[in-house]
């Protein structure tokens, strides 16, 4: 299951995903009435114009405002501004309205109104900066003279502008004052039961008994909680929209159905979910919900698209056409919609195409409909060439071409932007005898998207994009240099913008496998392809490999902020880069090397990184093979890290462990590094592993030659970056230790955990290293008692037995508790983060007897990075449940070497993972089952975050 990614057009309005201002026409004419000292007052029917959701539910206010003609010119000014306005020349209304506006400085009524057209004009030719400085004067003006009900209404005009450049928290702001997991709808009033802040949108609606404006401001509200993942609140606020008047209900249903579908869309990957984990009820359970929804979202289609046709509103109507396509498209193997349904309601929409009047959703729809694959499996058409495309190329291209000719006359910069490198993507996916002359037009077109994407920045969210499609371009053409630029000002350009593309639509993960991703690793392998092309001088691979490891980090951290969905990795990000913080002589970089892994297009690379030294690179090689064979392609990697996790996992079946798959990654990943991490030097190596090698403990690898384990030789740890990790030491003598345990079997949404017959002794044995502790065993262990007892204390060690859970998406990353409950990573992160003292305080959270989803290597990011996300700066934990007494021998050897100041965590989790691996060399106070030098006992548990 795949979903359009909102983020991949600009305001595209045909589908939902974003919303915009449409004063088009007959719909928002201007009634702004002028005169030389005398004025006419619009009655109360004109103020308002209708309110349009395009997709979503959008406000269109009329600027039925009186304006005093202070002056001849002014007045003049104005209603020349009207003109160009109705004439389509926009750029030209807002110069005069500007220099109107310079003449009533001092006379905030009038400013308002001029304030008010500007913001729309602005929004018209994509100038959304100068919308929201035009909207937020508007605001303070009408502020100042007492009218508060056109007040709320620049409110949910702002909130709106907001949500089109993906801001949706900063709208929700505005509209109610605050997020509401679970607002309070009457079936009777739905409206007056919103509890909203005073001075927001909404409730000052309410309090005008202001019906449009409770309309305008509901809907938006709804689409601004579907746009951050919250489906159930955005069905609660759309329901109580519609149940206001019935004035709207075309633009509501389509409202409705796009939350529908993207509910459905969630299910559909907790089905997907759920069946990784062997949950086959839940699976059943998901996937049945997921049909439902879709169904819904069917259906409101079809009723938004029948009550559009009755009252004779063609773009409504192309829009509900639309969307239901697009359903069709994205829920093929449900069959929502048959292939016979389909093909009439194409039909249907380039018939209501063809007569459209110019507007942004005809020149979205003729994109949409240039693209449509009767089975979308990417979330952009943009980031790779469809194969399966339902119209044919004469016809895909003219409606490209017209799209290309519509935005001109909108004069919407955003438009001429979409349009253009719509069509540039045409000529590139189009390869045939004349490669040379559709990569010039490919080139031509995408460039001129980019010129009116960077027209002062008004369509940031596509630049991107269509930097990137140039990059493609250019790189065919052999021009690598050039080819390379235009990746990294798409790298610039998407860090700029990433923390709302990331955050805003939390629960679909697609997005950053298909388009953050490729984008970033494209750039890494260029420049490191770069390396490669004859002779390089040492300064410009110092610098290439700089820039690879800038992006690499910036890949890692997208990844762990989209898994999360929230912005507290940014939070915790450390201004400095990489190569920045290598220069710190500080004793957590003493004797440390760091390998960051990055798994590209047929290949793995390895960056080695030592304080105050050049970056070192290479590929992971096999030194079996010769020539052009010796680079390992990342699918025989991702195939032998599998075997080596699987032999691993089984290990503790076997009396000997084979060491074969150990050593034979051991020759690929460490050995050629060998001569610069010389254990003198270096004692701690540290991994920032991407993609599937995160699944697999590096400190079994094994070293054929020397008979011995990487561990034997250097502490190990990881982290998922290193700017999102703060080493230092801290003073452990006297430590209070929250120690939390679960023995009995639970049933957990339909799966049973067994019961952890050995976690009594490893409970016993952290009770006796931590005398000053607190500890909650099976039923008194459960979510309730564990918020009530941080409340009282803060404890620097949280030490869970348990089973925990991480799988592909947050929902399904939990821990087990008593009674047959569950603590989820969002509870543990605000039962933490809700301390009395500073969240920092934690030092040290221990999971024993985890679970990750197998099949997606996803779930390890909530292994990696549960410490960032609950706020403590390290974590020990395990890459598989190992329920045996090993454990609490571990635990409890690692615990003792850690309550020494003078061993570090990494040092002390190695030391104790080395007794295990040599048994016999312990005296016999300290006998050890010699079973457990078998890695799959002492192996699966990991350093996480702060090593020190």
């Amino acid at each position: 299951m795949k979903t359009k990614n909102k983020y991949l057009k600009i305001l595209p309005s045909v589908r939902g995903w974003m919303q915009m201002l449409l004063k088009v026409g007959n719909f928002c004419k201007r009634l702004i009435y002028f005169s030389t000292g005398q004025h006419q007052k619009p009655n109360r029917h004109h103020r308002f114009i209708q309110v349009l959701f395009l997709t979503t539910l959008l406000i269109c206010l009329l600027f039925g405002q009186v304006v005093f003609a202070q002056t001849q010119n002014a007045s003049g000014l104005v209603e020349q501004g009207i003109k160009d306005y109705d004439a389509g020349n926009f750029h030209n209304a807002v110069k005069h309205w500007q220099e109107a506006l310079n003449q009533y400085k001092n006379n905030p009524s009038d400013a308002a109104v001029v304030n008010e057209n500007l913001a729309r004009a602005y929004q018209q030719v994509g100038e959304n900066k100068e919308a929201i400085a035009s909207l937020s004067a508007a605001i303070h003006d009408y502020g100042a003279v007492g009218n508060i009900e056109q007040v709320g209404r620049m409110k949910s005009e702002l909130a709106q502008v907001y949500s089109n450049l993906g801001q949706p928290r900063k709208a929700i702001a505005l509209l109610c004052g605050q997020l509401v997991d679970k607002p309070k709808i009457s079936e009777n009033q739905a409206s007056q039961e919103i509890k909203c802040t005073p001075e927001s949108a909404a409730q000052i609606a309410i309090k005008y008994n202001d019906k449009r404006g409770q309309v305008a401001a509901l809907g938006i509200l709804g689409e601004a909680y579907r746009l951050i993942g919250s489906y159930d609140q955005a069905i609660y606020y759309l329901d109580a929209a519609q149940k206001i008047s019935p004035e709207y209900k075309s633009l509501v249903f389509n409202s409705l159905g796009n939350a529908y579908k993207s509910r459905g869309q969630l299910r559909e990957l907790q089905a997907d979910s759920a069946n990784k984990a062997s949950i086959l009820s839940k699976e059943k359970e998901f996937t049945k919900k997921s049909v439902d929804d879709y169904e819904r979202a069917n259906q409101y289609f079809q009723d938004s698209i029948k009550f559009a046709r009755n009252e004779k509103q063609p773009i409504a109507e192309m829009r509900g056409l639309l969307n239901l396509i697009q359903l069709g498209s994205q829920t093929n193997k449900s069959k929502i919609i048959n292939d016979e349904e389909f093909d009439k309601t194409l039909k249907d929409a380039l018939k209501v195409l063809e007569a459209l009047p110019d507007s942004a959703t005809k020149v979205y729809g003729e994109i949409d409909l240039a693209y449509l694959q009767r089975d979308a499996k990417g979330t952009s058409p943009f980031t790779d060439c469809a194969t399966q495309l339902v119209l044919s190329s004469n016809m895909q291209l003219n409606l490209l071409e017209n799209s290309i000719l519509t935005s001109k006359k909108l004069q919407d910069n955003r438009l001429i932007s979409y349009s253009n490198g719509a069509l540039g993507h045409f000529w590139e996916c189009s390869l045939d005898n004349e490669k040379a002359l559709k990569n010039k037009k490919a080139l031509k077109y995408t460039q001129a998207a980019i010129v009116a994407a960077d027209n002062k920045l008004s369509a940031k969210d596509s630049l991107y994009l269509w930097e990137w499609q140039a990059g493609r371009i250019l790189d065919r053409q052999k021009q690598k240099e050039e080819a390379i630029a235009s990746y990294q000002r798409a790298f610039d350009t998407l860090e700029d913008i990433r923390s709302d593309i990331l955050t805003a639509e939390r629960d679909v993960q697609f997005d950053f496998r298909d388009v953050v991703r490729p984008l970033y690793q494209t750039l890494a392998q260029s420049r490191l392809d770069l390396l490669g092309v004859g002779a390089i001088a040492d300064k410009q691979r110092a610098n290439e490999l700089s820039a690879v490891v800038k992006t690499i980090d910036a890949l890692k951290l997208a990844e762990l902020q989209n898994y999360f969905g929230n912005d507290c990795i940014l939070s915790a990000l450390n201004p400095k880069q990489v190569g920045e913080l290598l220069k710190d002589n500080s004793v957590a970089f003493q004797n440390t090397g760091f390998l960051s892994s990055i798994i590209l297009k047929g290949k793995t690379g390895i960056l080695l990184q030592l304080p105050n030294q050049a970056t070192k690179f290479k590929w992971i090689e096999d030194p079996n093979q010769e020539g052009t064979n010796k680079i390992v392609s990342s699918d025989k990697l991702q195939k032998k890290i599998a075997e080596f996790r699987t032999g691993l996992v089984k290990g503790k079946e076997e009396f000997n462990y084979d060491t074969t798959t150990a050593a034979e990654l051991y020759d690929w990943i460490i050995r050629p590094i060998l001569s610069d991490i010389k254990p003198e030097k270096v004692k701690t190596l540290v991994f920032i592993q991407d993609g599937f090698l995160r699944s697999v403990p590096m400190a079994a690898l094994y070293d054929s030659q020397e008979k011995k384990y990487l561990v034997e030789t250097y502490a190990i740890a990881t982290t998922p970056s290193l700017r999102l990790t703060t080493p230092k030491a801290r003073d452990r003598s006297t430590q209070k230790a929250l120690i939390l345990g679960l023995t009995e079997k639970a049933i957990i949404d339909g799966k049973t955990f067994d019961a952890l017959a050995a976690v009594p002794n490893e409970v016993s044995a952290v009770q006796s290293i931590f005398p000053n502790h607190t500890d909650l065993i099976d039923q008194d262990f459960f979510p309730e008692s564990f918020q009530q007892t941080l409340d009282k204390t803060t404890y620097p060690i949280v030490h869970i037995a348990s089973h925990a859970q991480f799988g592909i998406i947050p929902e399904d990353t939990f821990i087990v508790t008593g009674k047959n409950q569950k603590l989820t990573i969002s509870q543990l992160e605000n039962s933490l983060r809700n301390l009395n003292s500073k969240s920092d305080s934690v030092e040290l959270l221990t999971l024993t007897a985890c679970e990750t989803a197998v099949g997606d290597d996803r779930a390890t990011l909530g292994l990696a990075g549960v410490a960032l996300q609950v706020g403590v700066k390290s974590a020990i934990a395990s890459l598989w449940n190992v329920t045996d007494e090993s454990t609490s021998e571990l635990v409890k050897t690692f615990y003792t070497n850690y309550r020494n100041a003078g061993m570090s965590i990494a040092e002390a989790l190695q030391q104790a993972q080395i007794k295990m691996i040599h048994p016999k060399n312990l005296p016999p106070s300290e006998e050890m089952n010699p079973r457990y030098n078998n890695p799959a006992y002492w192996a699966p548990m990991i350093a996480i975050g702060n090593w020190l």
